[in-house]
């Protein structure tokens, strides 16, 4: 099994999804930035690393939000989606083809990692509030 981790990054009511390069598995696919942990990595630093690889900004990185397991054809992979925030820099397209903030409401306009469908619905579920109410401030997503 290999152990991969990934960033919930929140920026006002929108969180960031990153499109996977065409070149890689999964090309073209949208997905959280992250990526397998090391060997010697615990979860946290392998985020950290990951984020400075591919974005080039510090996080700290907070809680995990979900985890799942899903079998691609060639492994299986145990996902650990954690909340994290940027504390130094803007992100840049480093490793991904294309990065953006989205809401929610927009999940289903994106084609997704298979990976993550049941975080995304957990998403929606939790953050896709009923019109006229706001979105949960930065500090109460949990």
């Amino acid at each position: 099994m290999v152990e991969v981790v990934a960033a919930l990054i929140w920026r006002g009511d929108r969180f960031m999804v990153c499109q996977r390069p065409a070149h890689k598995g999964n090309g073209l696919l949208w997905e959280f930035v992250g990526g397998k942990v090391e060997p010697g990595e615990c979860a946290e630093q392998a985020l950290i690393r990951e984020c400075r690889e591919e974005l080039n900004v510090l996080i700290s990185v907070g809680e995990a939000f979900m985890d799942v397991i899903h079998e691609y054809p060639d492994a299986v992979v145990h996902l650990t989606l954690y909340h994290a925030v940027i504390v130094e820099g803007e992100p840049q397209m480093l490793e991904h083809n294309d990065i953006r903030w989205i809401t929610p409401r927009e999940i289903d306009a994106y084609t997704f990692c298979p990976a993550d469908k049941d975080i995304l619905a957990r998403i929606k579920a939790l953050y896709d509030a009923p019109a006229g109410n706001d979105a949960p401030e930065e500090g109460e997503r949990k």
